[in-house]
């Protein structure tokens, strides 16, 4: 199959790509690297009238520190998130994930802004969005209104932008020195959608855990906080048994879909594996 045809259109600012989206009558695309759109084109399960290609706003790219939040431009490319020194300071989640996404070729092309709107559940960037407490902002023809990542995954590929909307950076807040953090998945082979998995942003004091999330992917139909086993893990000390308690009460949360290849059963069996692993990594962190 091949895409039906459309016309296309080039804003060079966000006003201009919310004006042409609202001159289509909302049957209309936004367009960046593509990695998600062009596939879904092509099998016409999207057909917009009209592309928005935004990938010339210089305003949706770059990286800056802003006091106790890192601000992340939309464009902001999977191989930049990989490389960038601000990322892997300030919310290093994003740069231990990043590895994991796709393929070169995809991560050369491929958007955060395009990955986290786009809401695959079985994606990296998403869950570590979660994870990390993030803040996304989001503009319309009003002005631009922030989003916690916590209430920003609606359901399967739905989230909280409203249509004609544009996620122009995400806010996450930096890194502190009593931070501890650990990510993996488990996949088939290297660069294929993962069969669970997880990311953890913990705050330590006095060697106990003072808040702590836990972020999985994979495992339902949109990242997913453990939050029972937050709670187990709050105010203790990641030894052995804690560490057990919280996988005992992992798979509670999660809401795997039926899969003739890893039934719901085998995925939360290995989210719990996954997750103890982490947790041990995370207590070998201590100073």
């Amino acid at each position: 199959m091949k895409a039906r045809a459309f016309s296309y259109a080039r804003p060079s600012t966000v006003m201009e790509a919310l004006d042409a989206f609202e001159s289509s009558g909302e049957d209309a695309s936004y367009i960046a690297g593509g990695q998600s759109l062009v596939p879904a084109l092509a099998l016409r399960l999207q057909a917009p009238q009209l592309l928005i290609d935004i990938a010339h706003i210089e305003t949706l790219r770059g990286v800056e520190l802003q006091g106790d939040w890192l601000r992340i431009g939309a464009l902001t490319r999977h191989c930049e998130v990989l490389a960038d020194p601000l990322i892997r300071t300030h919310a290093p989640l994003y740069s231990d994930a990043a590895p994991h996404v796709a393929h070169p070729a995809i991560r050369n092309k491929g958007t955060i802004g395009g990955s986290i709107s786009h809401a695959d559940p079985a994606s990296e960037f998403p869950a570590m969005t979660l994870a990390l407490g993030a803040e996304l902002e989001i503009a319309n023809r009003d002005g631009t209104r922030r989003v916690a990542a916590d209430d920003f995954f609606v359901d399967l590929f739905q989230t909280a932008i409203e249509p004609g909307e544009l996620l122009v950076a995400i806010h996450v807040p930096v890194v502190r020195p009593g931070h501890r953090w650990a990510f993996h998945e488990l996949a088939r082979r290297r660069g294929d959608f993962a069969l669970v998995g997880c990311g953890i942003l913990a705050e330590f004091v006095d060697d106990a855990v003072a808040q702590i999330r836990i972020a999985f992917f994979a495992v339902g139909s949109t990242p997913i906080r453990a939050q029972q086993a937050e709670d187990i893990l709050i105010g203790k000390r990641l030894d052995q048994a804690t560490i057990a308690a919280a996988q005992a009460v992992a798979g509670d949360d999660l809401d795997p879909s039926e899969d003739e290849h890893v039934p719901p059963a085998m995925k939360r069996h290995l989210a719990r594996v996954l997750l103890g692993r982490l947790l041990g990594q995370i207590a070998r962190q201590a100073p």
